[in-house]
């Protein structure tokens, strides 16, 4: 992981990019007075999404499996639909 100011990458903008794209490194951007930024690859950005997702379905599977141990659901029949 890269730290470069803002006005550095600013000046260097396609050059950072291309080092994030091709190296899949991930650039910190310091702003002077301001929060931070983090310049990333839509490949990285994609996964760390991806990543989130699954991260929370597998808690909703979880709070799921819970409920069940604890005796906190109820069982339903299948609703048959006929073929037309």
């Amino acid at each position: 992981m890269l730290a470069v100011n803002y006005s550095t990458v600013r000046d260097n903008l396609k050059s950072y990019c291309d080092i994030v794209c091709s190296d899949n490194e991930e650039v910190v951007i310091t702003r002077k007075g301001e929060n931070n930024v983090v310049l990333l690859s839509v490949d990285q950005f994609n996964a760390l999404n991806k990543l989130a997702k699954n991260t929370e379905y597998l808690h909703m599977l979880d709070r799921s499996f819970s409920q069940i141990k604890e005796g906190k659901c109820s069982s339903h029949n299948l609703i048959e639909v006929e073929d037309e």
